[in-house]
């Protein structure tokens, strides 16, 4: 009987894994592979709201991979958080022309949108947003930054 359900397993494991919010989180446009040098510590900078640090990190990577857009999206975050705007959306937009379905770089490009009062633009990121990925966790997060403005 088990037998029988053994090559469901990678399936269920797989499902499992997309569902951990790790891997949910969105950021990530090469979730399964390897991480290029100083990536895993440029992350951990953001994480620790270190930004500096990560953008320094990150520089190096997008030096050997021009083309990332998960750490172009992180230097968009970054510069963000560091209130430097018009950097952060240099940055987003990058992410987006190497893939403009990054659901990650589309929910921070909303945020910043919605800190920049532009309410249109934030929604439009959040319809393409849903319609990538249904109700996962960054339309749930570029909806409540909208809420929080009244702008539901």
């Amino acid at each position: 009987m088990i037998l029988n359900r053994l090559p469901l397993l990678p399936l269920a494991i797989a499902a499992a894994l997309a569902c951990s919010p790790a891997f949910a989180a969105g950021s990530s446009d090469t979730a399964g592979s390897a991480a290029p040098a100083g990536m895993n510590e440029a992350q951990a900078a953001v994480d620790a709201g270190r930004y500096p640090e990560a953008l320094k990190l990150l520089a190096g990577v997008i030096k050997t991979e021009p083309r990332n857009a998960d750490a172009l999206n992180l230097m968009g975050y970054s510069n963000r958080k560091m209130n430097r705007l018009t950097e952060a959306a240099r940055y987003y937009d990058a992410a987006l022309k190497v893939n403009p379905k990054h659901i990650g770089a589309l929910e921070y490009q909303g945020e910043l949108f919605v800190e920049m009062g532009d309410y249109d633009r934030a929604r439009q990121n959040l319809k393409l947003i849903a319609a990538i990925c249904g109700a996962c966790d960054e339309v749930i997060d570029l909806r409540a930054a909208l809420d929080a403005k009244g702008q539901s």
